[in-house]
């Protein structure tokens, strides 16, 4: 018996997160992502008009999945200043399971298929910025807080400020799987965070 046509399409986007994430879009091509998930060419044809089609969709899958995490990196149930060692922690986290799987660091998925793409798959590069939009309004509920009490300027531009710290991670994120270095990911996120937040003098005691 055949697999569900279901099963035949999250096949296919599994395949296509885990071959484009480990090395990039344009070395993979649509036989490479057929051959790896055993799907014929016919069928990929049937769920996805392209390669970038599929591409979009799979960025999609995979924020879903990403969002719930940050979303709970962020919980209001730990002071705001506590969720950005959560942050770093978690990018740290998330790389060093790819890490694990790939033998290799992978950076983020969003910003490298976004970066490679750019001006060549509009589709692509605006779910890239879907995404990131998406992020940063994550962030800037965390940012309020630290502006009402005080621990932000009053005048700061929380938006702009979650752009930045997006920003910061994906340069950070980016030189990691350039080196293939995980090491200063440990370290240097939340260092960078707390600089680009102007929290430096506070202490994990003081939270």
């Amino acid at each position: 018996m055949g697999r569900s046509p279901t099963k035949v399409k999250t096949k296919l986007l599994e395949t296509a997160n885990e071959l484009i994430w480990k090395s990039s879009y344009g070395s993979v091509s649509v036989d490479d992502i057929c051959m790896a998930s055993g799907v014929n060419k016919g069928s990929f044809y049937y769920y996805f008009s392209s390669k970038a089609e599929l591409a979009v969709a799979v960025m999609e899958e995979s924020y879903q999945s990403f969002e719930s995490d940050l979303i709970n990196v962020f919980s209001t149930k730990v002071p705001p200043v506590k969720r950005f060692e959560q942050l770093a922690a978690f990018v740290y986290k998330k790389q060093k399971q790819a890490f694990d799987k790939y033998e290799r660091v992978c950076g983020c998925p969003f910003a490298s298929l976004g970066s490679e793409m750019a001006g060549n798959e509009e589709v692509i590069q605006k779910k890239a910025d879907e995404i990131f939009s998406r992020q940063g309004k994550i962030m800037i509920a965390t940012l309020q807080e630290l502006v009402d009490a005080g621990q932000l300027p009053p005048k700061t531009d929380t938006s702009a400020m979650a752009s930045q710290i997006l920003t910061f991670i994906m340069g950070q994120l980016m030189m990691a799987r350039i080196q293939n270095n995980l090491a200063t990911l440990k370290s240097d996120v939340k260092q960078g965070l707390f600089r680009t937040l102007n929290l430096e003098e506070l202490s994990h005691d003081k939270l």
